[in-house]
């Protein structure tokens, strides 16, 4: 257990995303943008595209939104991407599908499309995929993922795309070659991080949830994790875990704008 718990009276560190539960997190604008995009998109279907610098909140705001979702309703899939080839691609979407791997990439193709339009036929249950991590798709994925969403002469949206990346997704959509594919776009967001209230509020948010008194913080190391940080909730994080930690090293009752330079410095941030 991490020393600095006991000495600012946490019951664990609000600033690990691993302890924070859906519930319990801090409703950006950026999360509100993003989450009310996600349930248009849910009732209309069509793609999403949502874009953002590391560390931002997107995976955050996705997990959030599959958590509302209605088990026998909904049907999401998610896939998280490193670099991967379209014969990869359609191994992992025939995978989380349940269908045929026999046919070569043919045969993929048509069982895929053929097991979307029954979740949305007969099952009820229109499929919503996200894929994390778009940035890593490449051209013959981009065109093949257009070409999944042709149904019925291209007269209807069978089922719903999430395209979760980082800010240079949008450079590569925005190449001729995927003209097609960026008219079909119904939604997109790109996170412009937490504004200059929001990361105070961010911080104290994050206390308060781990039982801890805002006051172990001062209003100019608030100053100073805002503009070191930019407003990326991820490096937020980094800066208060080691904030913390160094506090309790020296004996700081409160988190002060030494501390937090000692805390960047630690980092390389500066």
């Amino acid at each position: 257990m991490a020393a600095f718990l006991d000495y600012y009276a946490l019951s664990f560190n609000p600033f690990d995303k691993q302890c924070i539960k859906e519930k319990d997190g801090f409703k950006s604008s950026d999360f509100k943008q993003m989450t009310s995009r996600l349930e248009y998109l849910k009732n209309v279907r069509g793609i999403g595209v949502f874009t953002s610098r590391p560390g931002m909140g997107k995976t955050f705001s996705l997990r959030c939104f599959a958590k509302s979702l209605v088990p026998n309703k909904d049907h999401m899939e998610y896939i998280c991407l490193s670099t991967v080839s379209v014969a990869e691609f359609y191994r992992e979407l025939c995978e989380i599908l349940g269908v045929s791997l026999r046919g070569g990439k043919p045969g993929r193709f048509k069982a895929i499309q053929e097991q979307i339009e029954y979740l949305y036929r007969e099952k009820r249950q229109p499929l919503i995929l996200a894929v994390d991590e778009a940035q890593f798709l490449n051209t013959a994925i981009l065109n093949d993922i257009r070409m999944l969403m042709n149904y019925g002469y291209d007269s209807l949206n069978c089922f719903t795309l999430i395209l979760c990346g980082e800010s240079h997704l949008n450079s590569t959509l925005r190449k001729p070659v995927h003209e097609a594919l960026r008219q079909r776009i119904t939604v997109h967001y790109d996170f412009t991080g937490l504004s200059d209230t929001e990361v105070p509020e961010y911080v104290r948010h994050k206390i308060s949830i781990a039982g801890g008194a805002p006051s172990i913080i001062t209003e100019a190391a608030m100053a100073s994790v805002n503009s070191l940080s930019q407003g990326n909730p991820r490096i937020i994080d980094n800066i208060m875990t080691d904030a913390l930690t160094i506090g309790a090293q020296k004996d700081r009752s409160v988190i002060d704008p030494d501390v937090i330079l000692s805390a960047v410095n630690n980092q390389n941030l500066g």
